[in-house]
């Protein structure tokens, strides 16, 4: 086994009724210190990556599939139940509301159970019938394989994006599923507690 690397924070998925499609991780202890970065999917299929940094924009894109990079000022916080966003050409103004039922009966695991790779590795069949599209445990790039701990999961009910200053349209399902590895979120827009690991072969 090679080198472990530890995120703990949250993953927001964001649709929009123009297709403009965001998944916003706000990282609150990793590798990297705190910080924050987004992974943007076009109506055309386009995948951009907003990275604070260029260290962390070099070990998310050597992790994850992008068809661009871009290194920006990515500044995201989370408070009072609103999540505030501002990347580069991207903004965001969401609000959060009440616990999913996965996430009371994701509560209900013990955390450190909850984020093992090994208990990961044996949901993650079960987790792709519990929120379409999303698994708990596969293989990403530079042969690393890449766990997802999520502990708890509140819906988003309201958002405003934009997208280079234009209106990315109302909140909606994220639809197609975006396709930066071997996992989407969630089809309904919502806000997840997690703990990923990755590591290298």
């Amino acid at each position: 086994m090679g080198s472990r690397w530890t995120f703990d924070g949250h993953i927001a998925g964001i649709g929009t009724a123009s297709g403009v499609r965001a998944v916003v991780g706000v990282w609150q202890d990793s590798p990297f210190g705190a910080f924050s970065d987004v992974m943007v999917q076009q109506p055309s299929g386009q995948r951009l990556l907003l990275a604070p940094r260029p260290d962390v924009a070099e070990f998310i894109s050597a992790t994850y599939s992008f068809d661009e990079v871009r290194v920006v000022d990515v500044r995201a916080s989370l408070a009072d139940g609103a999540l505030a966003v501002d990347a580069g050409p991207l903004a965001i103004r969401a609000v959060t509301g009440t616990r999913t039922l996965l996430g009371t009966a994701l509560r209900a695991v013990p955390r450190r159970l909850a984020v093992h790779p090994r208990w990961l590795s044996a949901v993650s069949p079960l987790a792709a019938l519990a929120a379409p599209g999303a698994r708990t445990y596969g293989t990403a790039g530079s042969g690393r394989a890449e766990f997802y701990g999520v502990t708890d999961l509140h819906h988003l009910t309201s958002a405003v994006v934009s997208w280079e200053g234009k209106d990315a349209g109302a909140l909606a399902p994220i639809r197609p599923a975006v396709t930066f590895g071997f996992s989407s979120v969630p089809p309904r827009p919502s806000l997840a507690r997690v703990r990923t690991t990755v590591v290298e072969a």
